[in-house]
């Protein structure tokens, strides 16, 4: 206290407070320039990639709170009236809190920009979920904000309930598809570029999944966008799970006098030449048939070949009925018109022959 008293008879506070203003910001600014570098260099040559990142969004904020522990500093040495030392100490608080504010942003930010390309939702939903968290940073800030400087904050929380009440009642369709969407992406009943059916009928590609629709893109090249709760209320094959390889089912009829021994050897190996050359299909699968019924005029049959992904069996079945038609015509084997047979009494058969 005697050597400020000293100090103060010598130089006016009004010339030494400004140099210790100075003096204290720039050699914190040092020091926090040092200490982020060297941060950075550790985290180079470590698994703990994060420490760069953390590093670089406290920056900003540093330098804010140091000046206002500058500004701080500055009104204890000055003889200043007691509405500006208030001032000066509401500005230290308001740059601690802007500062937490900045920083909890950028950090948040960094890591939902690390963790969208890990995460689909996070991918596709990141403009709305930054929005999100931002606006509670802020909003939880201002309020700590406000609750510092003397200001009651209960009123104001009350207007935000009924706001937010109000708000989500209007908003019920988008939330409940924003909602939707989220179920969608983390428990994945269709992901990006999955073949989906709905149960109305539509299938296609699904092209995007966003945080209010689904985009699928049908075979026509026409775009389908089924709002996120229809989808998750709707029944819907999934062509791409568990795996895209799926069964191709044809069926085949033949002649009752067929040799049906014959019949399934000549099948089978021409649908393993259709496995082999065509585009699509499964080379190594080797294919089999179920003979399932005796229809009304033909022995029938199921034959059992494999494609790569849904859109894939087109090419397969038109390749096999064409490949099947000409080895049935090579080997005799038949596959017959539909006939009906007319059982009559032989009355009823006479009768017509003496009509005629």
């Amino acid at each position: 206290m005697a050597l400020m008293g000293k100090i103060e008879s010598w130089i006016s506070p009004w010339i030494y407070g400004p140099l210790a203003f100075l003096l204290w910001v720039f050699l914190l600014n040092l020091a926090k320039n040092l200490i982020i570098h060297k941060i950075k260099r550790l985290s180079q040559r470590s698994i703990f990639h994060f420490g760069e990142m953390i590093a670089e969004a406290a920056r900003f904020p540093l330098s804010i709170l140091i000046l206002g522990s500058g500004i701080y500093i500055l009104q204890l040495l000055l003889p200043l009236e007691q509405k500006y030392t208030q001032a000066a100490l509401i500005a230290f608080q308001a740059s601690v809190i802007i500062g937490s504010i900045i920083f909890l942003d950028s950090a948040i930010r960094a890591f939902g920009s690390i963790y969208a390309q890990r995460a689909e939702f996070a991918f596709f939903s990141k403009g709305i979920l930054q929005g999100l968290v931002r606006g509670v940073v802020i909003g939880l800030g201002l309020l700590i904000f406000l609750d510092m400087i003397g200001i009651p904050i209960t009123p104001l929380l009350a207007s935000l309930g009924v706001g937010s009440l109000a708000i989500g009642l209007a908003l019920q369709d988008t939330l409940t598809n924003f909602f939707a969407g989220i179920y969608i992406t983390i428990d994945k009943p269709v992901r990006v570029g999955d073949f989906v059916k709905i149960e109305t009928g539509e299938e296609g590609y699904v092209t995007e999944v966003g945080w209010r629709a689904t985009r699928i893109q049908m075979l026509p090249n026409n775009m389908v966008i089924v709002p996120n709760h229809k989808l998750i209320t709707s029944i819907l094959t999934n062509y791409y799970l568990p795996t895209r390889e799926l069964a191709v089912l044809i069926q085949v009829g033949v002649h009752y006098d067929s040799n049906l021994k014959k019949v399934e050897e000549v099948t089978i190996d021409a649908a393993r030449q259709v496995m082999k050359t065509v585009n699509g299909g499964i080379p190594e699968f080797d294919p089999f048939i179920r003979y399932h019924t005796f229809g009304d005029s033909s022995i029938n049959f199921t034959v059992i070949l494999r494609a790569r992904e849904f859109v894939d069996q087109y090419l397969i079945k038109h390749e096999f009925i064409k490949a099947l038609h000409e080895r049935y015509q090579q080997e005799g084997i038949v596959i017959p018109f539909p006939i009906r047979t007319l059982d009559l009494s032989k009355e009823t058969l006479a009768t017509l022959t003496n009509r005629s």
